[in-house]
């Protein structure tokens, strides 16, 4: 049984982030940041190269400095996927790399000084055709906001952003997309529903500084679940304490958990228990690192009895049903038996026939609209 998707997405103004979309009818993109020394070029390569086939869309590259501005040039020439670059303060850092081809500035204008600084960058913005994503960090509020509000409150976060918002507003440049994060999941989730009926910009969403791998995940995965649930949310970063990779894994597991976006397996597995016919965890744990490749959109059950099994295996493209004997299933339809001594190594390779199978359908299915 399939049920339509309840989600009613907001309507925001679409951006480019190089050639990705982002707001609009574009799908939800997916971010991460290095966390390299981005002066090592090699290793900031390397790890963007990594986060890129795992599925990021974007990726974000710290740039503190006039050395790293450069390094970042060189980076910029061995990458494909859209950069953006993360710049505080100095100015003089954007327009740098505005001319060493960067697809997003992540700057906040008030915080550059000068009314002329903030209109050259503006400028160079408008000239080489970069967005601007303003930032706000609750950690990171105006003192006078501080002082105002006592402590970091949705409120607070709001009006600084809209105090960015209005430089850009005054030099007539509507393309910018706006996050406002917070480590507190009720705070976050408040400020993005407050300001996403005063803009029509897109939003990128993040619970910053969420924790590791299994809290920060558990913690993005509520607040952003909420925010995306209402049709908040037009590109996510998961900011985690590990490695980038992660942060895109979680990333596309939260969204194709929601049906917002589909790429590789869907994996439905049950905790298993004593009526297990094989051992359930090591059976997944060894299986989803065989198949991590395979970007084909779809699904598969590994359920370790009969009671549930059958009924999960009829509704994905390749099911496991534990038993006497264990059952395997295509497209919903039972082809065969398996055993549990080659198990993983007989799941792997009918999962990757039908992937085949389903790729060249869809390339066929491409082919006949042309």
């Amino acid at each position: 049984m399939h049920f339509e998707n309840p989600i009613k997405r907001r309507v925001s103004r679409k951006i480019w982030v190089g050639n990705v979309p982002v707001g609009g009818d574009a799908p939800i993109s997916i971010q991460t940041m290095t966390n390299t020394e981005t002066c090592d070029v090699a290793a900031t390569v390397a790890q963007i190269q990594r986060a890129q086939d795992a599925g990021a869309d974007i990726v974000r590259v710290s740039v503190p400095t006039m050395e790293a501005a450069e390094a970042f040039g060189q980076i910029r020439k061995q990458v494909n996927v859209p950069l953006v670059a993360d710049i505080h303060f100095d100015y003089k850092i954007a327009l740098r790399v505005a001319e060493l081809g960067v697809d997003c500035l992540r700057i906040n204008p008030g915080n550059i000084g000068r009314e002329d600084r903030v209109r050259a960058v503006v400028d160079a913005a408008r000239h080489h055709g970069i967005p601007i994503r303003i930032g706000v960090n609750a950690g990171s509020l105006e003192k006078d906001l501080q002082k105002k509000y006592g402590e970091p409150t949705p409120d607070a976060l709001v009006e600084s952003a809209m105090r960015h918002i209005d430089i850009l507003d005054r030099l007539n440049y509507p393309d910018f997309k706006l996050s406002l994060k917070a480590s507190d999941i009720f705070m976050t989730v408040a400020a993005y529903k407050k300001i996403a009926s005063q803009i029509e910009q897109p939003l990128h969403l993040g619970i910053t500084e969420a924790g590791g791998l299994r809290g920060g995940t558990v913690k993005s995965s509520i607040g952003l679940g909420l925010l995306l649930w209402e049709g908040i949310g037009d590109t996510i970063r998961v900011s985690l304490a590990a490695d980038p990779v992660e942060e895109v894994k979680v990333g596309w597991d939260m969204l194709k958990s929601l049906k917002l976006r589909s790429r590789g397996i869907n994996f439905i597995a049950c905790p298993s228990c004593s009526r297990q016919n094989f051992d359930v965890i090591k059976t997944m744990n060894e299986l989803e690192m065989r198949v991590d490749d395979i970007r084909t959109d779809m699904s598969v059950s590994v359920i370790g009895c009969v009671v549930n099994g059958p009924g999960e295996a009829k509704e994905t493209d390749v099911g496991l049903a534990g038993g006497q004997p264990n059952l395997v299933y295509i497209d919903g339809k039972p082809v065969g038996k398996l055993q549990n001594e080659t198990l993983v190594d007989d799941l792997e390779r009918l999962i990757r026939a039908r992937a085949a199978e389903l790729d060249e359908a869809r390339q066929k299915l491409i082919a006949s609209d042309l």
